[in-house]
């Protein structure tokens, strides 16, 4: 019997703290709002799509702000990283996988999971904007149609519906990629968005990360909702 090849399963963990509460109620709010923003689209339930777009576009410009100066891990500085990072972590986690030993932990977005991050808010944020411009040339019409030409108008329309293939087909990857890693390297993404905290081994030398109060996260979101309802009224 070979007891040694027992260690990285019996292995001591502990629990740190990964995600702040701003950053797990921007998450399942972001969820819930571009849910209900396909289903009204699907539906032609104009008015709910409109609203829903409007408060997706205040969350983002929430998070926008919140990854200059929020908590550590929802930092952009954080986990934004360039290619060669990526390649590296890539290439660790090959080489984990080969050995059969655990990879580093990482707390908060690894470099990989970055760029999903990036594409998912670059994308939503577009689109959000897009619809302000958006008509339908019978019924409906963003909130800034009037503001904008008629090329303009046709323009972000055309945008408008062809960005929500795209959406969807991020999203799709995303959930793929959680998936992935919670069959494939027995790590669990969504309990830490669920929690805050994210189990690691006991010797691994990862500090919980800092911070920032959730008072001030409160006035930037409702500093965002505030721009945004002026932006809409300004139509």
């Amino acid at each position: 019997m070979v007891v040694g090849n027992t260690t990285n399963r019996t292995k001591a963990r502990r629990e740190v703290a990964v995600w702040d509460l701003p950053t797990r109620l921007f998450h399942w709010s972001l969820v819930l709002l571009v849910t209900v923003a396909v289903v009204s689209a699907k539906t032609d339930r104009m008015t709910i799509h409109m609203l829903a777009g409007e408060a997706i576009l205040a969350l983002l410009l929430f998070r926008l702000v919140w990854g200059l100066i929020g908590s550590q891990t929802a930092r952009f500085s954080h986990f934004v990283k360039g290619p060669r990072a990526v390649l590296a972590y890539a290439c660790g986690m090959l080489r984990a996988r080969r050995g059969g030993t655990e990879p580093e932990p990482v707390v908060g977005h690894n470099p990989m999971g970055g760029l999903m991050v990036l594409a998912l808010l670059g994308a939503l944020t577009l689109q959000a904007v897009a619809g302000l411009f958006t008509s339908d040339d019978i019924l409906v019409d963003g909130p800034l149609v009037a503001l904008a030409s008629g090329s303009v108008v046709a323009g972000f329309s055309t945008l408008h519906r062809i960005l929500a293939d795209g959406i969807l087909i991020l999203i799709g990857v995303h959930v793929l990629a959680v998936l992935a890693y919670l069959v494939v390297k027995r790590d669990n993404l969504i309990r830490p968005m669920v929690t805050g905290r994210k189990a690691i081994p006991a010797d691994a030398p990862v500090d919980s990360p800092k911070r920032r109060p959730a008072t001030l996260a409160l006035a930037v979101l409702a500093a965002a909702a505030g721009l945004v309802a002026a932006v809409v009224q300004a139509g």
